[in-house]
């Protein structure tokens, strides 16, 4: 199968700069093709994600994906998207940024050698402000760029030159991988289409390069129209210190029936009959949620590795039981990280009254009605006696005593002498 038609399928093609010409290209044995990111953060989050997973789909049908990393245009900053000029970072920033960015990346992507990852601040930084302006500046038009989209928008509230140029760096970026590396493919979100397709303009004015195409992929909504990629909490991020294991497991778990199958085709590589199951799966049996419960896997897997899908599967099971006494200090700060509760003056303390200063209970009555009851449980054990005096967990260096009351709800309290 042509890899264009799989992407179709899975729902991952939003705009082609030319259909029957990159079918064609992408129906050869091997090709080379880029997707990049800026340094912005020192992680990607899911919806960077995205098109990633587009570029990962490139290299198992036998293609060679190039990763651009922005050195040089993150030093800049990408206007998209953004009402504001972005702060820009220091040298050493982005360097850090491109260096734990490039980390994921090969993690994703693999140590095969079947794919590539460059820099592009090793072609911007050797450019000088004369050659930019005569060799690139002289074949972009003003008017043009000021009828962009990301342009347009900023207008009103105005826009450096800066940011204003940042489009002719991104259609650089293209040409010179053409040249070195022969790419002929671009791939980018919605709100890249204007970049892309100004570096295919680019590159026929400047030397009537043609051959070369651009493929953009749909904006993520969810089925209720809001943005993909949020939670209460915020962004859900690949580096498992900023989002553990289990969380990004639950984030993937707690998707709606109605966007499950979607994500399926474009968040996992298991094959049209395996998604076509589990989609007949979810119609007779919702409750079940295997649909979710396999994409969770699936993700987890793929971002974390099978040693972050079992700390993700382990902490589920332990909560949903209650027993956390086995759980590692950093499993329990992953958990609990967004977990409703106070702080607590010491331990070992009296259960009602750390109960009430944690803001588990609002009085000492209902802390010890709910104490005789059973219904508190403290590091995992259930306590009945309201003079019992409770620690901290023993994984915590004393610093978190971790309360479920009822069956659901946890409260994680913090010991701050």
């Amino acid at each position: 199968m042509n890899i264009i038609d799989e992407l179709k399928w899975r729902g991952a093609v939003n705009q082609q700069t030319d259909e029957e010409g990159l079918y064609e290209l992408a129906g050869k044995e091997s090709i080379s093709l880029y997707c990049g990111i800026d340094p912005t953060g020192d992680s990607m989050h899911i919806g960077h994600l995205i098109p990633f997973m587009i570029l990962k789909r490139f290299q198992m049908a036998g293609h060679h994906p190039y990763i651009v990393i922005g050195g040089g245009t993150g030093a800049i900053g990408d206007p998209s998207g953004r009402k504001t000029e972005r702060v820009l970072q220091s040298a050493e920033q982005v360097r850090h940024n491109a260096e734990c960015l490039t980390a994921q990346m090969q993690k994703l992507f693999g140590g095969d050698g079947t794919f590539s990852i460059v820099n592009n601040y090793d072609w911007l930084s050797k450019i000088s402000l004369l050659d930019f302006l005569r060799d690139y500046g002289k074949l972009f038009s003003v008017n043009a760029m000021l009828a962009k989209d990301v342009v347009a928008s900023r207008l009103e509230t105005g826009i450096s030159f800066t940011e204003f140029s940042y489009q002719i760096l991104q259609s650089i970026d293209y040409y010179q991988l053409y040249k070195t590396y022969h790419i002929q493919l671009q791939i980018g979100g919605a709100d890249q289409w204007g970049n892309i397709t100004n570096g295919i303009e680019m590159m026929r004015k400047k030397e009537g390069i043609t051959g070369v195409y651009g493929l953009t992929i749909p904006l993520m909504l969810k089925a209720d129209g809001t943005k993909f990629g949020k939670t209460a909490g915020g962004a859900v991020w690949l580096d498992p210190k900023k989002t553990s294991p289990y969380e990004f497991y639950q984030f993937w778990f707690n998707q709606d029936d109605r966007d499950v199958v979607k994500y399926l085709k474009y968040f996992t590589f298991l094959s049209h009959e395996e998604i076509d199951a589990l989609e007949a799966e979810t119609a007779e049996h919702p409750e079940h949620r295997e649909a979710q419960r396999r994409l969770a896997e699936e993700v987890t897997r793929f971002v974390h590795g099978e040693e972050g899908l079992a700390e993700a599967e382990r902490v589920t099971k332990a909560l949903f039981t209650g027993d956390v006494a086995d759980l590692s200090g950093a499993e329990i700060e992953g958990a609990f990280r967004n977990t409703a509760g106070g702080v607590i003056p010491s331990v070992p303390m009296n259960i009602v009254e750390a109960l009430v200063a944690g803001g588990v209970e609002k009085s000492k009555r209902q802390a010890r009605e709910d104490v005789k009851n059973g219904a508190v449980r403290v590091n995992g054990l259930a306590i009945r006696d309201p003079e019992a005096e409770i620690s901290a967990h023993p994984h915590t260096d004393g610093r978190y005593v971790i309360v479920r009351k009822g069956k659901k709800n946890y409260f994680l309290l913090e010991v701050k002498a």
